[in-house]
This record gives structure tokens, C-alpha cells and sequence, in this order.
């Protein structure tokens, strides 16, 4: 009997301290941190037109830009990147990759891409965010710029093309002929262009045009803007002229002929002066609208397109040298023209 009652208060022991310990984790419980969702993936096919300074500078920025995204709203981005390399076969086969593969957004880098994409998705319901197109209007990507009006939004690197012809004077009030060098298959150098001859043949300036649509046939348009004898050359955002910049910078600089363009990378690759958006911004704001339309459901249909101040001038030194001109004064001549003046020296890339 004696043993039963032992057994029977050991017991009682036993669950006291029990319940006891029970009530101190559940204080210890209430300090824990909650347990953390899981990140919402989504999947992303990005498509860069062709490989240059200022398409790829946008890509980059793209990436990155996602990225940090991703840790501030617990998201996961599953990028797929291609680019068709200007080949309309290779960039239709990686728009249908994408749709095969169930993207949730398409991302075209330049306007043939955006093209592509937007003609490829107007029976589906994938939205289609483009970047660094210079006119989406005309293009017929959007029905206007404050409401796009389809499945289709993004960021314009719309050139001011007056902007860039008050820089040709400021620098040299004697020019009497220009040359425009421009690849006439390209849809962002269609309006700049008709601008620009506007601009010039109101002033009774020369118009001397050269086009190509590869590198050897831009470094023989170039050779024949030098036999022109032009003053100065100007080029818009034109991605072929791009891409063949590191071949014809010296042709035109050792001529004594300063060659105006339309996006930073141009100097960069060896121009004289760029004069436009900050691509790595571009990038960004493109992310951030991937961002909006695929994390808080923004409808593409009402997102503004988003265009920029597009007043720095970039002045490559070396070129500016060789052309026998000072930097400092021509940032003076041309600080009235623009927002900010930067220097750059030549290189593949940023």
C-alpha cells in the first residue's frame, strides 16, 4: 500500500513539473519569429535585340534591378535571357520558346523585339514590357503614351532631336553640310531622322545621307561621308550604326569630323558626343514596371509609358582631342544645350 501511494505522488511530481515547463515555453514561443512565406516565382523571357554598349547596359540594369527587387518584396524572378542577334528567324523562335515555356512576362530589349513580342501575344493574355524604344506610337506598339491601351507598356528613349542639332551649332556656328549616317531598316531612326533633315533644311543646310545595314557597309558609308566633305554627322538611336561605331570613330575623327549621336554608349565606342537617356536608368524603371505589373497586378494597358529628360550631352575626351578641340570648351559652348556635360573615354562596355 505504501509503495502504491509513493507511486501515485511521484506521479503528481512528475506532471506538475511538466505543466510548469509547458508554461515557460509558451513564453519562450511567444518570442520566436513567425515562420517566413515562400517567395512567389515568376517567370520572366527577356530578349536583347543585338549585342551593343547600349542594349546590353539595359539588360544589365534590367537584372540587377529584379534582383533587388526580389529581397524587398520576398519575390523570385526566374529569368530567362537570349538575344537573337538582328536575326528575325532566331528572334521569332525565342518569342515562341517563351509562350512554350509559360512565361508570365515578356521583356523585348529594342523596338523589332517589342514588335515581335506584341504581335506573337495579342490572342494570350501575357504582358509584354519593352525598353529603350524611341517611338512606340508611330510603331504602332501603343495607341498613346499616357494610355497604351493593349497588353503592352514599357520605356521610350525618345530623342530630342532639336536638342542634338542646337549642339552641332553650339560647337560650330560655320557648318554648312551635314551628314546623316543611319540604318534606314530601323524603326528608332525614322522620325529622328525626318526631324533632323527638317531642322537642317530650314536653315539652309546641306543634307548629305549615308545608310547601312551592317558593319562593312556603315564603315564604307562613313568612308563616303568623309569624300563629302561634310562638317559633322549626326546619328540617332540607331543600333546598327551602334554596333559599328568601334569601326568607324577613327575614320570620322581623323577627318576632323565630329560625329553627334544619340545615346552615351556611341561615345563611349569612340563618337564624339552622346546626347540622350541614362540607359542604366532606363533598365530600371523597366524592372520596376515588370515589378508592378506582375507583383501588384498593375494593369499594362493603363501604365504610362515612361519617357526621360533627355538633356546630358557625354563628350569623349580622346575623340575631342583628336578632333583638336578642348573639352572644357566645348562643355561651355554646350552647357546652355543641356542638364548635365560628362566626359568618357573609349571601351567595349560600361
Amino acid at each position: 500500500m505504501k509503495k502504491i501511494i509513493a507511486l501515485v505522488l511521484a506521479l503528481t511530481l512528475v506532471f506538475a513539473f511538466a505543466a510548469c515547463s509547458s508554461k515557460g515555453d509558451t513564453s519562450d514561443s511567444s518570442n520566436a519569429s513567425e515562420p517566413v512565406s515562400a517567395a512567389v516565382t515568376y517567370k520572366v523571357g527577356i530578349c536583347n535585340y543585338v549585342d551593343d554598349a547600349s542594349l546590353n547596359q539595359i539588360a544589365d540594369s534590367i537584372k540587377a534591378k529584379l534582383s533587388s527587387i526580389e529581397a524587398e518584396k520576398n519575390v523570385k524572378f526566374d529569368i530567362a535571357y537570349d538575344n537573337c542577334n538582328a536575326d528575325p528567324n532566331v528572334l521569332n523562335q525565342i518569342v515562341a520558346n517563351f509562350i512554350a515555356d509559360k512565361v508570365d512576362l515578356m521583356v523585348g530589349i529594342a523596338t523589332p523585339v517589342a514588335m515581335a513580342m506584341q504581335s506573337a501575344t495579342k490572342d494570350s493574355d501575357i504582358p509584354v514590357v519593352f525598353s529603350a524604344v524611341s517611338d512606340p506610337i508611330s510603331t504602332k506598339l501603343v495607341s498613346s503614351l499616357e494610355k497604351p491601351g493593349k497588353n503592352i507598356t514599357g520605356t521610350s528613349d525618345y530623342l530630342d532631336t532639336t536638342s542634338i542639332m542646337n549642339l552641332v551649332f553650339a560647337v560650330n556656328s560655320d557648318v554648312k553640310k551635314v551628314g546623316l549616317l543611319y540604318d534606314i531598316g530601323q524603326d528608332s531612326s525614322t522620325t529622328a531622322i525626318k526631324e533632323a533633315k527638317a531642322f537642317l533644311e530650314e536653315k539652309g543646310i546641306e543634307v548629305i545621307e549615308r545608310t547601312g545595314t551592317k558593319v562593312d557597309e556603315v564603315v564604307l558609308a562613313a568612308q563616303a561621308l568623309v569624300s563629302d566633305k561634310v562638317d559633322a554627322v549626326f546619328t540617332p538611336t540607331d543600333n546598327t550604326i551602334m554596333k559599328a561605331e568601334l569601326s568607324i570613330y577613327e575614320i570620322l575623327s581623323k577627318a576632323g569630323i565630329p560625329h553627334y549621336t544619340g545615346a552615351d554608349s556611341f561615345a563611349l565606342n569612340g563618337a564624339f558626343l552622346g546626347y540622350g537617356v541614362d540607359y542604366a536608368n532606363l533598365g530600371e524603371q523597366t524592372a520596376e514596371m515588370i515589378a508592378e505589373i506582375l507583383v501588384e497586378k498593375k494593369n499594362p494597358a493603363e501604365m504610362k509609358v515612361r519617357t526621360f529628360d533627355n538633356g546630358t550631352a557625354t563628350v569623349n575626351t580622346e575623340t575631342c582631342e583628336a578632333l583638336g578641340l578642348s573639352f572644357d570648351e566645348v562643355s561651355e559652348k554646350i552647357k546652355p544645350f543641356c542638364t548635365a556635360v560628362k566626359s568618357i573615354k573609349t571601351a567595349e562596355s560600361f
